[in-house]
């Protein structure tokens, strides 16, 4: 179970963004988190992910509270989360091969001996052929580099998968492609998944239930 209970978080402690929170994730469960651009569902979805450390109230993974954020929380937990950001292009290393940047957790986890492995698999699971592989991002499109992040998040076969607007900037049949890979990530591997978007549509087809920003707010004030 993943429960974010009565968070607050923002960027300036005296304008949070977030205020008085709850969400409950089940092992397994997909849910859609609905709102508007700008609302604070991308700080919420950092915080669960051990991201961004809350003002107040608690993260609990599993049924053990979270003990750290970022770097700082133990790799046990840090690792329980593949997370899937909205702009690529802002999330990947412009320096890195695509092998490198799907690389990259189990080189940070001293797993790089893994690589040979698990990256060309996983490349050719989200539709990366082998020549893309040695590319670096400014040499990819848009879709092709959301594709390679997605590899990156599934390469520790995490237990919870954080999608932030994961397909905004993506055309229908590459958010079809990466949708069903992630569907078919979880079917195998029971992850639960966090979807953050505003695409009613696109949230209501793809996961189990959809929880609205007003909602949730409304409930914590």
């Amino acid at each position: 179970m993943l429960e974010l209970r009565a968070v607050t978080a923002g960027y300036d402690r005296r304008a949070p963004v977030v205020r008085d929170v709850d969400l409950t994730i089940a092992p397994g469960e997909s849910v859609g988190l609905l709102g508007p651009s700008g609302c604070g569902k991308s700080t919420l979805a950092r915080v669960a992910a051990l991201l961004h450390r809350p003002d107040a109230g608690q993260v609990v993974i599993d049924g053990e509270p979270a003990r750290g954020w970022r770097h700082r929380a133990p790799r046990e937990q840090r690792t329980a989360f593949g997370v899937v950001f909205q702009q690529p292009r802002l999330s990947a290393d412009p320096r890195l091969s695509l092998t490198d940047l799907i690389a990259e957790p189990l080189r940070a986890v001293g797993r790089a001996g893994d690589v040979a492995d698990r990256v060309p698999g996983l490349a050719a699971r989200v539709g990366l052929g082998t020549e893309l592989l040695g590319r670096r991002p400014h040499e990819v499109s848009d879709g092709q580099l959301q594709r390679a992040c997605l590899a990156r998040a599934l390469v520790l076969r995490p237990r919870w998968l954080i999608c932030d607007e994961m397909t905004a900037m993506l055309d229908a049949s590459t958010t079809a492609a990466l949708v069903h890979v992630v569907e078919e990530y979880r079917a195998e591997s029971g992850a639960g998944l966090l979807a953050v978007g505003h695409d009613r549509v696109l949230l209501e087809r793809w996961c189990d239930r959809t929880a609205h920003w007003d909602e949730l707010t409304a409930r914590s004030g």
